[in-house]
């Protein structure tokens, strides 16, 4: 099965490994995720956050050398959620692209607001590397 799929990016006036480094930081995401992480702690060889679906897993996968921030977000129930995060070389600076896959029970109005929280945690992750 294919997922619609929205990319939402943002330009940074930053070097991509700056943010790949720092996006790709779990201890960071609270930070700039705020969708995501109201605060992450690393226990039993994993990193756990409280998110407004209760507590989760974050996994990243990376390599972050190349760009690739993906991390997967394991629910309460066990279901595995990927976020593909790719931070491009754009000229002096990059750009952050995430993709925001729709999944079948997702109703319009939800994927609107969970692309309005990705746009928000973009802009957050924006203003953190340009200060």
């Amino acid at each position: 099965m294919l997922y619609p799929a929205l990319h939402l990016s943002i330009s940074i006036a930053a070097p991509p490994s700056r943010v790949s480094e720092f996006a790709g930081n779990p201890a960071n995401l609270p930070h700039w995720a705020a969708g995501l992480s109201a605060g992450i702690r690393y226990e039993d060889s994993k990193w756990v956050t409280d998110s407004p679906m209760g507590s989760v897993e974050v996994r990243f996968r990376g390599p972050l050398e190349y760009g690739i921030v993906d991390h997967d977000v394991i629910l309460p129930d066990g279901t595995s959620v990927h976020n593909p995060l790719r931070v491009l070389s754009n000229g002096t600076g990059s750009e952050a692209v995430f993709t925001l896959y729709r999944m079948p029970h997702v109703t319009d109005e939800e994927f609107d607001r969970d692309a309005e929280l990705v746009r928000a945690d973009l802009a957050r992750l924006k203003d953190l590397l340009e200060r």
